[in-house]
């Protein structure tokens, strides 16, 4: 997959642009947090895994396709893959059939599954069977179909860049000044954010299936990290998780922060989202199954 491999390597080479002081601006660094909690929690968490993985609410199809959207931005391919990849993970947690399985190490958890051809996720098999439903709405299929979820986040480098050129340049800057306003801004509202939001991601597949505290005795090796239920914006209770998947609340304990939850909860209170799935009403119904024993990992990494 070494167009991945290439685009993945190009973010992170322009990310440490950042720490050279010709790219760094305060403007950058608020931009770069304003979208980490823009597109991560509400395109990602709340867009691709809350309301498209696991129709944990519903809200009107304008705001549903916005939510996509923003998730796009965030690079992590289009929805109806990310979302066909999350649901095979949940068929089989932890699992040979676990696209993003911990038993094969850290690594392959984390990122090297997405930097192997492997027929496990292929595009066309786990699409075509685990998002179907997404594939009839014309929206996501034009997404997965010529590379558009690829070319929107590429499209958005002009945007940024464009945005910090227009506002120094009218507040009286001079077109070197300028430039490296745009420059600032494209680096830290596009590489950096975009990193960061990648490796907050991967850590609820890889971190969070090997590091943390159970509240529930699921049959996978799912775990409550604190520090990237905090990061990730709730998604890091992924043990609370996957004892109800289909909950909009991932935070249990009044101490487990789930801002994806808070903003859930005001959506619910503008009328913008409905039938939200409360999982503090439904996981005590959920049954309590033995954990698979930790020696089946012997041999596996």
């Amino acid at each position: 997959m070494w167009f991945r491999v290439f685009g993945i390597a190009l973010y992170h080479a322009a990310a440490m642009l950042a720490f050279t002081p010709y790219f760094f601006s305060w403007t950058g660094v608020v931009v770069a947090a304003l979208g980490y909690y823009l597109f991560a929690m509400l395109g990602i968490n709340l867009g691709y895994h809350r309301l498209l993985a696991h129709r944990s609410l519903s809200c009107p199809k304008w705001l549903e396709h916005l939510l996509a959207l923003f998730g796009v931005l965030c690079l992590q391919l289009g929805p109806a893959y990310w979302v066909a990849i999350h649901r095979r993970h949940h068929q089989s947690p932890d699992d040979p059939q676990d696209p993003h399985s911990p038993r094969s190490g850290f690594y392959w958890a984390h990122v090297g599954w997405i930097l192997t051809h492997d027929p496990n996720t292929d595009p066309s098999f786990v699409t075509n069977r685990y998002a179907k439903d997404l594939m009839k709405d014309k929206f996501y299929a034009w997404l997965e179909s010529g590379g558009w979820c690829f070319l929107v986040p590429v499209a958005s480098w002009g945007v940024y860049f464009a945005a910090g050129f227009a506002v120094e340049l009218f507040a009286g800057g001079t077109i070197a000044e300028s430039v490296r306003s745009g420059s600032s801004i494209l680096v830290w509202g596009v590489f950096v954010r975009t990193v960061i939001v990648w490796h907050i991601t991967w850590s609820v597949n890889s971190v969070c299936h090997l590091w943390g505290y159970r509240n529930y005795e699921t049959p996978d090796r799912s775990r409550n990290n604190p520090f990237v239920g905090v990061l990730a914006h709730g998604e890091g209770w992924h043990n609370n998780h996957h004892a109800e998947p289909r909950s909009a609340r991932h935070g249990h304990r009044w101490w487990e922060l789930d801002t994806t939850w808070m903003a859930i909860k005001g959506l619910a209170w503008m009328g913008l989202a409905t039938d939200v799935q409360n999982s503090l009403e439904v996981v005590k119904s959920v049954a309590r199954r033995p954990e698979r024993p930790l020696e089946d990992d012997a041999g596996q990494d």
